[in-house]
């Protein structure tokens, strides 16, 4: 014989919830954002982007990159197109060499919107 039991649930607070403080990411930031993390989650695509950074002027040619990382021209050149891409980068063709630079503001912006938009923690 099967005794009937009442199950009791737990009373759902729906105050508990905090209201935004911020706007949340939109479909084209957040794209952006994923775009430019993934091409700097690569451990020589941030050795590369730092080595621009330190070359005279912010600037170096493929061939100045190729022997310090270590890899192959066409992997350092696959590399810095991925950055080019991801707008931290610029690219500029001279003679048969092609040489990088970074793009003004491009890393403070990234820092700006990643300290402003993704401080949900309050870990600064």
């Amino acid at each position: 014989m099967e005794s009937s039991r009442t199950v009791s649930l737990p009373s759902v607070d729906l105050a508990c919830c905090a209201p935004l403080v911020r706007a949340p990411l939109d479909a084209r930031t957040a794209a952006d954002l994923a775009r430019t993390l993934k091409a700097l989650a690569d451990p020589a695509r941030l050795r590369l982007l730092s080595m621009v950074a330190a070359h005279d002027g912010q600037e170096a040619c493929v061939c100045d990159l190729t022997e310090p990382i270590g890899l192959s021209q066409p992997t350092v050149s696959h590399h810095l197109k991925v950055l080019v891409g991801a707008g931290l980068l610029t690219r500029e063709k001279r003679g048969v060499w092609a040489y990088f630079s970074l793009v003004p503001g491009a890393l403070d912006s990234l820092g700006a919107l990643l300290s402003t938009q993704l401080d949900v923690t309050g870990l600064r």
